[in-house]
């Protein structure tokens, strides 16, 4: 379960953050996570909770924001929304589409006191 490291990664940044800003604890962190990025969020969510336990971030809600996925078909030159990778162009049917947005994940907002 990758979602582990994931969630790993993410504490240390959000940690690192308030830190920097001499915070006392956590409250919010809002995630941007990509329909294309093979994260599974409701295992991230399971994942968070476990890493953020006895932490400055113990008890703050996650938040998770879906983007949807893109992509441009090298065959008919259209920028097509795409609901997994390697599927099929929407417009003309060609697997060559190359993906344009929905693998990222990214830390979009902490909230702390």
């Amino acid at each position: 379960m990758h979602e582990m490291s994931l969630a790993e990664g993410v504490i240390q940044l959000v940690e690192d953050t308030a830190k920097r800003e001499n915070a006392q604890r956590v409250k919010l962190v809002v995630l941007e996570i990509g329909k294309l990025s093979s994260v599974e969020p409701e295992a991230l969510r399971f994942c968070f909770d476990v890493v953020t336990k006895g932490g400055i971030a113990d008890g703050a809600r996650l938040e998770i924001v879906d983007v949807p996925g893109s992509g441009w078909c090298m065959q008919c030159a259209a920028t097509v929304s795409v609901g997994e990778l390697y599927g099929a162009c929407p417009t003309c049917g060609s697997y060559q589409v190359q993906p344009t947005g929905g693998t990222e994940m990214r830390v979009k907002e902490i909230e702390i006191e």
